[in-house]
């Protein structure tokens, strides 16, 4: 397994890092046996957030007396000062520690600055002087303010979505990043779920200076990551053709399944339902055609063309118009009129 230096960090660590989102969804002894095997495994990396209910709570729990040997990302969505010291407090004392070695403003709207007038950028020199963040970093999901972020020389890392899925500018962006000496951390490594064969996905990363952030919520799920430490994927031209026929099917607008859309004034899963074409074609389809999900895609035609989901879509889908073409897709299977 390569070891990646993020930048000006002088982090390194393996490039194979543990994404910490999906273990709100399972309880804490799940979650702590998860987080300490995957320490044991040789992943020193682990990125969590404040806006992840009580995952910072687990990171916690599972690295207490051995701080020392990981290293914690965290982030805040905070959009003012006053937010930004109460949940950077709020988190160091969530996750038992006194510092945070990356901090990350979380799905920044703008590439704050200083001088900017909202002080957010102050607030991470200032957290830094007094030793309670080691790093400064910043999360993003619109391609045009990572790419002003980068430019800015600003953060020492930047986290942004990064797969085999990806255009040729979010490549260069990438580029830019590396150039630049800021720590490039990959999210969406998976395209939200899209990607299904995590041998491509790996050997796609190693060949880039990148840190992918996997999110794990199920053993299985990191004992298929854990053992790339020892046999790592690399591209061969059976993977570099699967991949070139993954984009193929995947080109276009598709939703990654962010989830930034919600909520649905109408209760429209939307991060599930505008992506179910291809999810009943690119995962077990039984899963996606129970009568629970059929429900939620009835929902749909309760759709009041508010476009709010579509002003929030970071990636400029027209996802009412998405949903619709999902929910038509999908009636032709369940009624058989496709085969999946």
């Amino acid at each position: 397994m390569r070891q990646i230096t993020l930048g000006r960090t002088g982090i390194t660590t393996p490039q194979n890092a543990f994404g910490a989102l999906p273990i709100q969804r399972i309880s804490k002894d799940e979650a702590v046996h998860l987080l300490r095997k995957a320490y044991d495994g040789g992943m020193t990396y682990f990125d969590t957030a404040r806006a992840y209910s009580d995952s910072e709570e687990k990171v916690g729990e599972a690295f207490k007396g051995m701080r020392d040997k990981v290293f914690i990302a965290s982030k805040t969505m905070a959009r003012t000062t006053e937010e930004f010291w109460e949940q950077l407090e709020t988190s160091l004392k969530t996750l038992g520690t006194d510092y945070i070695d990356v901090y990350q403003l979380h799905c920044v709207p703008q590439c704050y600055k200083p001088g900017d007038g909202t002080g957010m950028y102050e607030c991470l020199e200032e957290a830094k002087k007094q030793g309670k963040i080691r790093h400064i970093g910043i999360t993003a999901h619109l391609i045009q303010v990572a790419e002003e972020i980068v430019q800015s020389g600003l953060y020492e890392t930047l986290q942004f979505p990064f797969s085999y899925l990806a255009s040729d500018r979010e490549k260069k962006l990438v580029e830019d990043c590396i150039a630049a000496d800021m720590g490039y951390i990959c999210m969406k490594g998976l395209a939200g779920g899209l990607i299904t064969r995590s041998e491509a996905a790996m050997a796609f990363m190693t060949q880039y200076d990148v840190l992918p952030i996997w999110g794990v919520q199920k053993e299985k799920e990191l004992d298929e990551w854990l053992s790339y430490m020892d046999e790592t994927p690399a591209m061969t031209d059976e993977i570099e053709a699967f991949i070139e026929k993954e984009k193929e099917e995947l080109s276009g607008e598709f939703c990654r399944g962010c989830g930034y859309c919600k909520p649905c004034p109408m209760g429209i899963s939307i991060n599930d339902c505008a992506r179910m074409s291809l999810m009943i074609r690119r995962a077990p389809t039984a899963a996606w055609t129970t009568p629970h999900w059929q429900e939620e895609m009835e929902k749909i035609d309760t759709c009041i063309e508010c476009r709010q989901c579509a002003e929030k879509c970071p990636y400029g889908l027209d996802t009412p118009a998405l949903l619709k073409r999902n929910l038509e897709d999908y009636r032709k299977v369940i009624a058989g009129e496709i085969t999946v």
